[in-house]
């Protein structure tokens, strides 16, 4: 193999093994979020989608609403049917929730105010 091609099949190599740790790298990044103003807290059950609680009050998800992980990114509603989630959320203009955001340990530690405050 010539010194050319083997600079060649090196660097190939490095730029592959690269290419694969960039993944378990960016899994390790942290998600900085910054909510609304109007944001609200609570504690959201999703009983029978749209169906939900908050707070222990019955509400319901609007059309095209959007649930957010912790790691930002979109939640099926279905998918969190029965859990008890720490959340921050908004309501569209009818009062049907329409933002949700699962929030992490460190989000949740931050005071904001619940719908009735």
């Amino acid at each position: 193999m010539k010194p050319a091609s083997r600079r060649s099949a090196v660097l190939l190599a490095a730029t592959l093994a690269l290419a694969a740790l960039s993944p378990a790298a960016s899994a390790q990044t942290v998600v900085i979020r910054s909510f609304p103003a109007k944001a609200l807290r609570g504690t959201l059950v999703v009983t029978q989608p749209p169906a939900i609680t908050i707070d222990g009050k019955s509400a319901r998800l609007s059309p095209g609403a959007r649930i957010r992980s912790t790691s930002n990114m979109l939640v099926l509603s279905a998918a969190l049917v029965g859990q008890e989630l720490t959340v921050n959320y908004t309501t569209e203009q009818h009062g049907l929730v329409h933002d949700v955001w699962i929030l992490t340990e460190a989000e949740a530690a931050e005071k904001r105010p619940r719908a009735g405050e």
